[in-house]
């Protein structure tokens, strides 16, 4: 609720309006679903009605609706201030464990009542009376219970009291804090909890998230993505900490934050990569500067282990999609097989060795932008073995028949390909005047196939069926039919070692509006 609709419902901000001190007063910390509260509620009207403007009473409420909901309960015959302390902060400044807890103020003395005690408050309110040299409050104290039970106050309540603690020292961290016994094992704990990916995770410790959070300008608070398939809303708080469970450095929580943008955009998709039983995965694409920035590793074994940034950026992805969207094997998480890339899969693009200009050039960016890509993947990276070729015909022609098989080689407009081209074939390419242009119309012709090839069979089901063959002439089952649907959908990298003639590629998961488009998005540093 806005803080103009609260005023608009006659509820006063406890920020814009400071509690006494001292008295003469009444401030009563009431929870409008506590019956306690609503049982010591009337006695507390009775007091505003006899004592009137010589003893103010305030209620502060804990909740905007609750609010309400003792303001109708009391009705016309109001005689109480009731103040808006849906934030918690006055509760969690006065130290309330229990509601309700009345203060009676006086200018020389105060007292405290918690809970309800009939002869507890009759007495305390007499001996006030007396401070206030007023007239006992005439109450049949005999229509009540001799004794109720409070309720926990929501300041205590452990959705709400770090995210208190941490507002009161002036803390960026609200995140829910969880306490490991003495005699615990962190890792252990948190492999118990369910935090882990099914290897060791870091413990996040408030030190090492603040640390972390030192990586990025973006206030902690801030809202990232919504993140599903629990939709729920990410703060860079909430990343930072799965970032730190990854083992990421600081520096590379910017480019955490845009891919997990990147991954939440209704383009991606990734919903439907996460719960899919054909195991599709995020493949995260690192441009521009921030490459060497970050010690980012796109030579030798890139797509491979011993990076840490590659292995802890990719990781630290998967674990928010985990550990806050939710996406957890055997619940919407439903991989028949699974892959290696569901616990990480990021790389650089080697920019400075490919001639025909980088990914984030090639999709509308700046060469200096530095830009975080996401591809879904559904198996990868698999080998393109061509040690042979001399001429780019011959190697296209390879890459083309390596390509086939990606989904099924009868499965055609099924799907798009990431193509890591190593330097070696890059070499083979350039040195007979090949740029990506000729690569992807090779591929594109070296897979095309009559359509009538294409159609399921008694030897193979897969491809066209029965009622759509039936509809077509001999014209347009003798049509070639490529492997994809355009030759925008064979996507060109670069990285590996300058020694070895083994390309890769990633297969993807099913194009375009039904399944996933690649994403980019830039990465802000400033």
């Amino acid at each position: 609720m806005a803080e103009k609709d609260q005023r608009a419902q006659g509820l006063t901000e406890t920020r814009a309006l400071e509690l006494p001190e001292r008295g003469p007063a009444v401030v009563a910390f009431i929870k409008e679903d506590c019956p306690t509260c609503q049982l010591v509620l009337p006695v507390l009207n009775a007091i505003a009605r006899h004592w009137g403007e010589a003893c103010p009473v305030r209620i502060v409420g804990q909740t905007v609706a609750g609010n309400r909901a003792l303001e109708a309960s009391l009705g016309s015959e109001r005689y109480i201030d009731i103040l808006d302390d849906a934030d918690l902060h006055a509760s969690f400044a006065a130290d309330i464990e229990t509601v309700p807890t009345v203060q009676l103020k006086s200018a020389d003395s105060s007292a405290e009542l918690i809970g309800f005690s009939r002869d507890e408050w009759q007495t305390q309110l007499d001996q006030f009376a007396a401070a206030l040299n007023a007239e006992t409050l005439a109450l049949d104290w005999s229509t009540l219970p001799e004794w109720r039970p409070g309720c926990g106050s929501l300041s205590v309540d452990p959705l709400h009291a770090d995210r208190l603690r941490a507002e009161a020292e002036g803390s960026p961290l609200r995140a829910r804090r969880l306490t490991v016994g003495q005699a615990d094992d962190p890792f252990e704990f948190l492999f118990d909890q369910g935090f882990s990916d099914g290897l060791p995770v870091v413990p996040p410790t408030p030190e090492r998230v603040l640390r972390m959070l030192d990586g990025t300008h973006r206030d902690a608070q801030d809202i990232v993505a919504v993140v599903p398939p629990n939709l729920v809303e990410v703060t860079v708080e909430k990343v930072a900490i799965n970032a730190v469970m990854a083992g990421c450095r600081p520096e590379y929580l910017p480019v955490v934050l845009t891919a997990l943008e990147a991954a939440c955009t209704d383009e991606y998709n990734i919903h439907g990569v996460m719960a899919t039983t054909m195991g599709a995965s995020p493949v995260v694409v690192v441009n521009g500067p921030i490459r060497r920035q970050l010690g980012m590793n796109m030579e030798l074994g890139a797509l491979g282990q011993g990076n840490r940034a590659n292995a802890t950026i990719g990781r630290a992805l998967r674990l928010v999609l985990r550990n806050i969207g939710g996406a957890v094997p055997g619940g919407t998480e439903r991989s028949t097989l699974g892959n290696a890339s569901k616990f990480t899969q990021c790389f650089a693009e080697w920019e400075e060795r490919n001639p025909w200009g980088p990914l984030h050039v090639e999709r509308g960016f700046a060469a200096e932008d530095s830009v975080v890509t996401l591809f879904t993947m559904s198996s990868g990276p698999t080998l393109i073995v061509d040690q042979d070729s001399r001429t780019g015909h011959s190697l296209g022609t390879s890459f083309g028949l390596c390509l086939e098989a990606a989904f099924h080689p009868k499965a055609h407009y099924a799907t798009d390909v990431l193509v890591v081209v190593c330097p070696e074939h890059v070499d083979t390419f350039v040195n007979d005047g090949w740029d990506k242009t000729k690569i992807r119309e090779r591929i594109q012709a070296v897979t095309a196939r009559p359509i009538r090839e294409l159609a399921g069979d008694e030897d193979c089901a897969v491809g066209f069926k029965p009622a759509q063959i039936a509809k077509m002439d001999a014209a347009a089952l003798d049509r070639p039919l490529p492997k994809f649907r355009t030759p925008e959908d064979i996507h060109l990298v670069v990285a590996g070692s300058n020694a070895g003639k083994f390309s890769g590629a990633f297969h993807g998961w099913a194009t375009g509006p039904i399944g996933s488009i690649m994403v980019s998005r830039k990465i802000e540093l400033n």
